[in-house]
């Protein structure tokens, strides 16, 4: 369950302090189900993230708002049995923690017990302080995220840059240290200027992962489905697709299309 001969058997929240210390990226994608999640699985991630982006990229609404806890606890199951190396950290969704640190007390140990994952995920800073402090004593591994914070789309209403100004970018710091002071084990760090980001993880002891915050955070994470070009029109400047699967798995069903059309599938060799 640790680093062993230079070997990771199981990545830990004690693994990706160490990876901080020694200076060691982190690399963490989104995953929602069983086979997607043993491809990134076997080919190395460190951390599988079950985001609440399910509800934009699985289901297809506009915001991450209407996915719910149990929904949230299905994708979370379907991950934690392809996985035999990633840490699986489950997004806690919108409702499910902000109103009272009781209810997000139980949402965090229904995810935990129901899912098996390994720790919870949670947007915002001091306005959400008591939830996550009372998850914690409860011995639950907590990953914060900072700047922007799809759960609050409508407050913000736009999905532009954050803490851009002096007196947001002071806030987002001071959220931060406030979360590294609580015990979360990494904190997410969205669309906000590479320079706070910089700042920001060079001024907590706990690691950062950057979405759209430059390159000095000490780990990246991206959207699975947009990293492999599976969704087609998403281009955020923080995107790199590394590959275009929209194209591909259309060109691949119009030629099975093809042949069952024009009776070449199944051939002899595929039949009983």
């Amino acid at each position: 369950m640790s680093v062993t001969g230079g070997e990771i058997k199981r990545v830990t929240t004690h693994v990706l302090h160490a990876m901080k210390e020694r200076g060691e990226k982190i690399a963490m994608l989104t995953a929602y189900d069983f086979s997607m999640a043993r491809i990134l699985d076997e080919a190395g991630i460190d951390v599988l993230l079950v985001g609440d982006s399910a509800s934009n990229v699985m289901a297809g609404h506009e915001t991450t708002l209407p996915i719910t806890l149990d929904q949230m606890i299905y994708h979370g199951q379907s991950v934690v049995r392809a996985v035999h190396r990633s840490m699986v950290v489950v997004d806690m969704p919108f409702g499910s923690y902000q109103s009272n640190s009781e209810i997000a007390l139980k949402s965090a140990i229904k995810i935990m017990k129901e899912s098996g994952a390994h720790a919870v995920k949670l947007e915002g800073g001091a306005e959400v302080e008591d939830s996550i402090r009372k998850i914690l004593q409860a011995g639950i591994p907590v990953m914060g995220h900072l700047g922007l914070t799809p759960q609050s789309i409508y407050k913000f209403g736009t999905y532009t840059v954050r803490a851009k100004e002096d007196a947001e970018a002071e806030k987002l710091l001071e959220d931060a240290r406030l979360l590294d002071q609580l015990g979360c084990f990494a904190i997410v760090l969205e669309k906000i200027p590479a320079q706070l980001a910089k700042t920001v993880s060079e001024s907590i002891d706990v690691p950062t992962i950057g979405i759209g915050a430059g390159p000095d955070t000490d780990g990246q994470v991206l959207v699975t489905h947009d990293m492999l070009g599976i969704t087609k029109d998403f281009n955020p400047r923080f995107l790199r697709r590394y590959a275009e699967l929209f194209q591909v798995i259309g060109e691949a069903t119009q030629h099975y299309i093809a042949d069952v059309k024009d009776h070449k599938f199944p051939d002899k060799t595929e039949q009983y």
